[in-house]
């Protein structure tokens, strides 16, 4: 069991059915100051709103962060322009080499690199899996908190 597991373990152990857990996911780290690319079957722009929305098989990297979503919405900063955050919904995915995360929807704001996907949360680390209601995750540093009813499965080694 690698050190995360066994901390996650203590942690998930010592905390009430429906506590907060910290957690820290080393692999899911990335620039935020790398470029956003982005794939979508459709696209609509709001100039007024200072937004665009992305429909239809969504996938959008930045660095080595994969996010597939059913609809994106993008929302520019007012002060540069500057994509300020990402919400996605209709079925999440997100993935790095090492972790993939499921959600119902999430909210990625790339200007202060924290994530939040929410609903029925599955986060996948190798055979390990953790879920939750929500996971929070700031991605340059690879903390995360999950909450909401924590449930997990560790797999020892083979």
């Amino acid at each position: 069991m690698t050190k995360l597991m066994a901390l996650a373990v203590a942690l998930l152990v010592a905390a009430p059915a429906f506590a907060q857990t910290n957690i820290n996911l080393g692999g899911i780290r990335a620039d935020s100051s790398a470029p956003v690319e982005v794939a979508a079957d459709s696209l609509s722009v709001d100039q007024d709103s200072g937004t665009a929305v992305f429909t239809g098989n969504v996938v959008i990297g930045q660095g080595d962060l994969r996010l597939s979503a059913g609809s994106v919405r993008v929302v520019y900063s007012d002060e540069t322009g500057d994509i300020a955050q990402l919400i996605a919904s209709d079925g999440v995915t997100f993935v790095t080499d090492t972790e993939a995360a499921e959600a119902q929807s999430a909210i990625y704001n790339l200007v202060t690199g924290v994530l939040t996907l929410t609903g029925d949360v599955l986060l996948t680390q190798g055979a390990s899996a953790l879920s939750a209601e929500q996971m929070t995750v700031n991605i340059n540093t690879g903390a995360a908190q999950m909450s909401g009813r924590v449930r997990t499965v560790f797999q020892q080694g083979n």
